[in-house]
């Protein structure tokens, strides 16, 4: 077995993009492919193959990153011949010599339709997919509901239980620490074993810093006599707006007040003229989903997120 990154040659890239999506996890299109190439997103580097010694292509893995990362962000999709006896052993090659290229572990999304532990079919696919990522690194595993929201869904007027405003970089870092503390996200809570909330809110800050979305959209909710409620953060994907963050201090959870701040992000993005906005939680996050649901978001697939130890 034989795992190379695909070159710069045209003919390698219509390879990548042509190879058969056997199986039942869903691919990529060869025109997604190419869209994804054009805009800096794929790159030669970041698409490898598994190949025999004949030179037929057994796996695909494609990595994905945004146009400026100087690594991959995440294993986007990956596939291998339904002829493969034991695809997980050729799997965990593949992850296992791009890893080593990339110096780094980048996190596995994977998605999948609801209810897709029914499928026996599917279920298979899934294990031997989990199989490779763990032998490969990955070793922890977030399941996420992906939302929508689109126009049909409306949005809700301003209660007036809330008051938005502008915020100093130091009270947004200050939000961050203070929403942290209980939260329900799996991935904050796992962060938390290894480091403050302030640095954690630092690298939260930064990364949505470095979103697509603006930093001018951030907002602050406060109660009408200026009592810290929440913060609310709207955001973006080089794809569609986002929800980006939110969150209620704990002192004033359980009042609903999730609702207002969810119903702020989405009215501002509706306003910018959004005709979807994406957003994502956790499974285990049963209050966040709920709120979702109350504000007409659609769960549109679950994602299986495959990550390297906490650091």
């Amino acid at each position: 077995m034989f795992f190379r990154a695909a070159t710069a040659d045209p003919a390698d890239l219509d390879r990548a993009a042509a190879y058969p999506a056997d199986g039942p996890v869903a691919a990529l299109t060869a025109e997604r492919i190419r869209e994804e190439l054009a805009a800096g997103r794929f790159r030669p580097e970041w698409i490898w193959f598994a190949e025999d010694e004949d030179g037929e292509v057994l796996a695909r893995a494609l990595w994905w990153g945004r146009a400026d990362s100087e690594r991959p962000v995440a294993l986007d999709c990956l596939q291998v011949r339904a002829s493969v006896t034991d695809p997980a052993a050729v799997a965990a090659g593949l992850l296992a010599a791009g890893h080593a290229a990339f110096g780094a572990l980048p996190l596995y999304n994977l998605s999948l339709p609801r209810g897709w532990r029914t499928d026996p079919a599917l279920a298979e696919a899934v294990a031997w997919r989990r199989k490779a990522a763990y032998e490969t690194g990955l070793t922890s595993v977030i399941e996420r509901l992906r939302y929508e929201w689109t126009p049909t869904a409306g949005t809700a007027a301003p209660t007036g239980r809330l008051v938005f405003r502008e915020g100093t970089d130091e009270e947004f870092l200050d939000a961050f620490v203070r929403l942290s503390s209980g939260s329900l996200d799996v991935a904050t809570r796992n962060e938390l074993r290894v480091m403050d909330a302030g640095q954690l809110a630092r690298e939260d800050f930064a990364f949505y810093l470095d979103c697509p979305g603006e930093r001018s959209w951030w907002r602050l909710a406060e109660l009408p006599d200026g009592t810290p409620a929440g913060m609310a953060i709207p955001s973006a994907t080089p794809y569609h707006r986002n929800v980006g963050y939110l969150g209620v201090v704990p002192e004033q959870r359980g009042r609903g007040l999730i609702d207002e701040i969810l119903a702020e992000i989405t009215r501002f993005h509706a306003t910018a003229g959004a005709d979807r906005i994406t957003a994502t939680t956790d499974t285990v996050n049963v209050p966040m989903a709920a709120a979702f649901d109350r504000a007409g978001y659609e769960v549109t697939e679950i994602r299986l997120v495959m990550e390297g130890p906490t650091r």
